[in-house]
C-alpha cells in the first residue's frame, strides 16, 4: 500500500538548517507531486512547498522562499525539503503528502499522507 514516512527533523538553533527526508512506497513516484505542509500547535496545517516530479515544477509559499530548497531521487523513492536560515517561526511538525501528477496548495487534495517528524528552531 502507499506509504510515506518522514524523517529528519529535530531541534536547530535560529539560522541553522535541517534537511527532511519523506521516503515513498507502494506507487510510482515518477508520477506524483510531493506537498510539504507544516502545523504549528493551535494552528493551522499549512502549505510549504510543492514539486511535481510529473511536470518538473516547484512551488514554495512565500515565508520559505529562498530559504526552503524541495528536491528528490525518484531511484531512491525519496524526496527532500532542505531548510536554511531556519526561524522560530519554521517550528511545526512537518508533514509530506502525495497526490497524483500535479502541485496543489490545498490539503485536502492529498490522498496520502506521512505521520510528521517535529522540527523546533530554538536559541
Amino acid at each position: 500500500q502507499v506509504q510515506l514516512a518522514e524523517s529528519g527533523g529535530g531541534l536547530v538553533l535560529p539560522g541553522g538548517s535541517l534537511r527532511l527526508s519523506c521516503a515513498t512506497s507502494g506507487f510510482t513516484l515518477d508520477y506524483y507531486a510531493i506537498a510539504w505542509f507544516r502545523q504549528a500547535p493551535g494552528k493551522e496545517r499549512e502549505w510549504v512547498s510543492c514539486i511535481s516530479n510529473s511536470d518538473g515544477n516547484t512551488y514554495y509559499a512565500d515565508s520559505v522562499k529562498g530559504r526552503f530548497t524541495s528536491s528528490g531521487d525518484t531511484a531512491k523513492n525519496t524526496m527532500y525539503l532542505q531548510m536554511n536560515s531556519l526561524k522560530p517561526e519554521d517550528t511545526a511538525v512537518y508533514y509530506c503528502a502525495a497526490q497524483f501528477r500535479f502541485c496543489d496548495g490545498s490539503a485536502s487534495s492529498y490522498d496520502h499522507w506521512g505521520q510528521g517528524t517535529q522540527v523546533t528552531v530554538s536559541s
